[in-house]
C-alpha cells in the first residue's frame, strides 16, 4: 500500500485534519479522518494506524497549551472517560456500532444547532459531577468503539463559554490522556501489527505540521468565531454519523 498513490492522496489530508484539530481548530470534525482513510483501507486499521499518530500530536498539543486547561472540567471528565473506554473494550464484539453512531449524531446534531442558533442548550452552562460523568464516559466509550469522543466532549464544554485557548488546551490534554489509555486495549486487540505501524511511521512526519496550523487558527480567532465554527462543525458530523448508522441499519435490513 505505501507505493499506491491513493494511500497518500487520502491519508495525507486526513492526518493533516486530525492534526489541525487537535491543535484546538475545528473539533469534532476529526472524525471524518478515519472514513476518508477507510476509502483504501478497512476502518478498524485506518483508526490503528491513526492512533500512534494521535498520541505523537497530543505530545505536541500538551506542550503548546502548557498550563493552558480547566481543570474541574478534567477532574470531572477524565475519570468517567477511563471508564467509558473500559467498557467500550468488554463490549466490543457484542456493540452495535450503527446505533451507537445514530445516538452520538442526533445528540451532536441537535446541539450544535442550538448552540448555532443561540438557543438554551440541555448542557449546562456550570460544571456539574452527574452531566461531568455522563459525557465524560460518553466520550470515553465513543472514543473507543466507534473513534468519535468530540461530539459528547464537545457538548459538555461548549456550555461554557471558555476562551478559545481554554477550551482547546482543556480539549488536548483530556484526548492526550484518552489516547495513551486506549493503546492497552488496541494493543491487546491485536491492532499494532507491524505493517499497520510502518503506515504510522510514514505518516507520522505530517503531526507538526497540522498542529501548528490548528494552534495558529485558534491563536487569531475570536470567541464568537471559534464557537461558531465549533457549532458547525458538530453539525456536520452530527449529521455523517446519523446518516452512517441509518444506512448501515438499511443496508443490513
Amino acid at each position: 500500500m505505501l507505493t499506491d498513490p491513493g494511500f497518500y492522496l487520502v491519508s495525507v489530508p486526513a492526518v493533516l485534519l486530525y492534526g489541525v484539530t487537535k491543535g484546538g481548530f475545528g473539533g469534532a470534525l476529526a472524525i471524518i479522518s478515519v472514513p476518508m482513510m477507510a476509502l483504501v483501507m478497512p476502518p478498524t486499521q485506518a483508526a490503528a494506524i491513526l492512533l500512534p499518530i494521535l498520541v505523537v500530536m497530543d505530545l505536541l498539543v500538551v506542550k503548546a497549551y502548557w498550563g493552558v486547561f480547566d481543570r474541574r472540567a478534567l477532574v470531572l471528565l477524565l475519570p468517567a472517560a477511563i471508564l467509558g473506554i473500559g467498557i467500550g473494550y468488554l463490549s466490543a464484539e457484542a456493540m452495535n456500532e450503527h446505533y451507537m453512531r445514530i445516538l452520538i449524531g442526533a445528540l451532536a446534531l441537535v446541539f450544535g444547532l442550538q448552540s448555532l442558533m443561540g438557543l438554551e442548550s440541555f448542557s449546562s452552562k456550570t460544571h456539574n459531577a452527574v452531566s461531568g460523568g455522563l459525557f465524560g464516559a460518553l466520550a470515553g466509550f465513543t472514543s473507543f468503539s466507534i473513534h468519535a469522543g468530540g461530539p459528547p466532549f464537545t457538548m459538555y464544554l461548549m456550555p461554557k463559554q471558555l476562551s478559545p485557548l481554554l477550551f482547546a488546551g482543556t480539549a488536548g490534554l483530556f484526548f492526550a490522556v484518552v489516547n495513551v489509555v486506549k493503546l492497552v486495549p488496541y494493543y491487546a486487540l491485536g491492532e499494532f501489527t507491524r505493517e499497520n505501524l510502518l503506515y504510522s511511521l510514514v505518516l507520522v512526519p505530517l503531526a507538526p505540521l497540522g498542529v501548528k496550523l490548528g494552534y495558529y487558527l485558534v491563536k487569531r480567532s475570536t470567541p464568537t468565531f471559534y464557537y461558531s465554527i465549533v457549532s458547525f462543525c458538530l453539525i456536520l458530523v452530527g449529521a455523517k454519523l446519523t446518516w452512517d448508522g441509518v444506512s448501515a441499519l438499511g443496508a443490513a435490513a
